[in-house]
């Protein structure tokens, strides 16, 4: 958990599930991508983010502690 490689594939899972999130707003009558309320749309993508991180930093105590999956 400690090393970049753990942290650069973290954050690679974070922005994967950031995207994820906003993209998964498109199919919402409420959400028009011309009219977004910009809070909201970051809101989901940076909670999406979180809980990426949060997931990636459990996973140590079950897979390898230097990789955030949990398959290896």
């Amino acid at each position: 958990m400690r090393t970049a490689v753990f942290w650069r594939e973290t954050t690679e899972r974070a922005v994967k599930s950031a995207a994820q999130a906003l993209l998964g707003l498109w199919p919402l009558d409420q959400f028009n991508i011309l009219n977004a309320d910009p809070r909201l749309a970051g809101g989901i993508a940076a909670g999406a983010a979180v809980l990426s991180i949060l997931t990636s930093l459990a996973s140590t105590a079950i897979g390898s502690t230097s990789s955030p999956s949990v398959v290896e």
